[in-house]
């Protein structure tokens, strides 16, 4: 068997044009692959990276530092992308440089993106949602503009340029609640998390082109636009409930991890691979996906599956409501019982615990109704911008 001989390098801390120039260059094929460490990473988060991904190099603003002990990666490999939280040994996502540029094309192709087109990145580098906008860029042949979220820094670029942006469902909010003019970009790309229909349909009336995306590191980003698969991506859903995805825009594998590479990576019956995700979804008469949420989320209550994204999209109907998130906090009656945190439209009257019950048990069956209010001024985020579940499903403060 042939060694792999292309370097991996591993960037931490770079600017957003030094990145978009290392991505192009590893794309071609004149550069290293590519492992972006995010510039705020705790070092002996850096150093369990590096010591699990076993890069060739490690590049800094301070310059290129050799690493003892690298091992090559695939020929065809141009990105990898580190998908493990904070705790535990690191998995890294192998993605070629083919299903990168498929990945990139067919979004640019769905959404009418072509030539010259601008887009904003105000998303982080070191996940798969930032580094697809910068690839889109590349694809338009333009240079992406680089912003760290801000109200009225993203407005003014949006005003001068036009762009097509991605944005996380907390980002839509803000924008929302500072009366932004949505028309202003070109095409708002929205994932990282579960989007409720009265967000999306505050945000189209504010003017805003938005397309929902669904989509995971394994799969180069986003996969499928508004429930329908981008060109050549095959999507399932296997007798379990979770979502199958296959296509040209799969990840080559775990690095260094065949075990889980083959775990993860299966032949379906055309003989062609498939990821099992760890979504739930269903997939209507049209085969437009409706994705119900994560499989390991699912909160047993009293022996009742309580699917959390279900329940907050039914809670977020409440005009009290602007943000809501549900989890399973551990319950020594229940097992776990269902909590739903959160963030009022007005900080001074936030909505009732009996409120959202009524509300939930009009849509869904009574054990779907939370147990538990836990209001806030704010989610607590992960860097990608997700809601950190980890936090939220321990005890309310003052319990």
């Amino acid at each position: 068997m042939d060694v792999p001989k292309r370097p991996l390098q591993a960037v931490v801390g770079l600017d957003g044009r030094h990145l978009t120039e290392l991505l192009a260059r590893a794309l071609a094929g004149d550069g290293p692959a590519v492992l972006p460490i995010a510039a705020d990473t705790p070092a002996p988060r850096v150093r369990a990276l590096v010591e699990a991904m076993r890069p060739s190099s490690v590049r800094t603003p301070e310059g290129v530092t050799p690493v003892d002990g690298g091992v090559g990666i695939g020929d065809d490999v141009a990105l990898v992308i580190a998908t493990s939280g904070s705790t535990g040994t690191p998995k890294g996502v192998e993605l070629s440089a083919p299903a990168l540029t498929h990945s990139s094309r067919s979004s640019l192709a769905r959404i009418g993106a072509g030539p010259g087109d601008v887009w904003l990145c105000t998303l982080p580098t070191a996940h798969i949602s930032g580094l697809q906008v910068i690839l889109r860029a590349l694809a338009c042949g333009s240079e992406p503009i680089h912003l760290r979220f801000d109200v009225d820094a993203v407005l003014a670029a949006a005003a001068e340029h036009r762009p097509h942006v991605s944005l996380v469902p907390t980002q839509l909010r803000r924008l929302l609640a500072a009366g932004a003019d949505l028309s202003a970009f070109g095409t708002i790309l929205l994932g990282g998390a579960a989007a409720d229909t009265a967000l999306l349909e505050a945000a189209r009336a504010a003017g805003g082109r938005v397309v929902t995306t669904y989509g995971m590191s394994e799969t180069c980003g986003g996969c499928v636009y508004d429930g329908v698969p981008l060109e050549g991506v095959d999507v399932r859903v296997a007798e379990d409930g979770r979502i199958l995805l296959g296509g040209p825009m799969l990840f080559s594998g775990y690095r260094l991890r065949p075990d889980l590479s083959a775990a993860h990576l299966r032949p379906g019956p055309d003989g062609r691979p498939r990821f099992t995700t760890g979504d739930l979804g269903v997939l209507d008469d049209e085969g437009r996906l409706r994705v119900r949420g994560r499989a390991d989320d699912v909160i047993n209550t009293g022996g009742h599956k309580v699917v959390p994204s279900e329940v907050a999209e039914i809670v977020c109907g409440l005009d009290s409501v602007s943000e809501a998130v549900v989890v399973g906090r551990d319950d020594p009656e229940w097992g776990q019982r269902v909590t739903v945190v959160v963030v009022p439209a007005d900080p001074s009257a936030p909505p009732t615990l009996d409120e959202v019950r009524s509300r939930v048990r009009s849509f869904l069956p009574a054990y779907a109704a939370p147990r538990e209010l836990d209001v806030r001024a704010e989610l607590p985020l992960l860097a990608s911008g997700k809601p950190d579940l980890r936090t939220l499903r321990a005890p309310a403060r003052g319990a």
